[in-house]
């Protein structure tokens, strides 16, 4: 056990799990947007739709879509700060078969346009799980450098992903597979010991049978 576990994280409070978790959760699916949020639905599920209005949940979320840290004092002033800036927000309820307690789907569009569809869940102590990336079944805390890579489910994609990242000389932490179905979408979500290189996430872009790449820095979003 660390000193974070016993003392929990630095951030700006009431609750670890319903205003640092629901920060990180929004920072980190902002990171994987890897641009500025132009709209967001926000649908709240659980303990997060219960009592996480008097816990400062939904202002947390905002701040971090907005980049912000859990530990940023201007947490608060998230929804005010997120109307000058023009980022169209909408809260609601998430109509979801079952979850954690504290659990939001977001549903974000950034400035170019591009879509992301996460439903992350604030586990405690200020811990995160994403648990879902467009529809598909997930499992990564965003505390490593984390590359996604989705493609179509045929033979030779892991061994592409994982020869990229041997030959830039990077550890892999975890590996973990997700389909949608055989034949159909896949999902690789590889946590690193180091960050991957811009051109090794260029080459990946171009593999034929990669539909998407979203690399998350430890500190930062690509």
């Amino acid at each position: 056990m660390g000193i974070f576990d016993i003392i929990g994280p630095v951030m700006v409070g009431p609750s670890s799990s319903h205003t640092a978790g629901a920060a990180r959760i929004g920072l980190v699916a902002r990171n994987l947007l890897g641009e500025d949020v132009k709209e967001a639905r926000i649908l709240l599920y659980g303990s997060f739709l219960a009592t996480g209005k008097g816990h400062g949940t939904d202002k947390a979320l905002v701040a971090g879509l907005l980049g912000m840290s859990p530990a940023d004092e201007r947490i608060a002033d998230s929804l005010r700060i997120a109307e000058e800036k023009k980022v169209g927000i909408e809260f609601g309820e998430a109509r979801l078969k079952e979850g954690h307690p504290n659990t939001v789907e977001l549903k974000l569009k950034g400035v170019s346009g591009k879509i992301l569809d996460i439903i992350g869940e604030s586990i405690g102590g200020g811990r995160i799980n994403i648990a879902q990336i467009d529809g598909i079944e997930t499992n990564f805390s965003g505390e490593n450098p984390t590359l996604i890579v989705h493609n179509q489910d045929q033979p030779g994609h892991v061994a592409e992903v994982t020869s990229m990242l041997a030959q830039k000389k990077i550890n892999i932490a975890t590996l973990q597979l997700y389909r949608s179905g055989k034949g159909g979408r896949a999902v690789m979500v590889v946590e690193c010991d180091q960050d991957v290189p811009e051109d090794g996430l260029e080459w990946l872009e171009k593999v034929k049978g990669i539909i998407k790449v979203t690399y998350l820095k430890k500190a930062g979003g690509r």
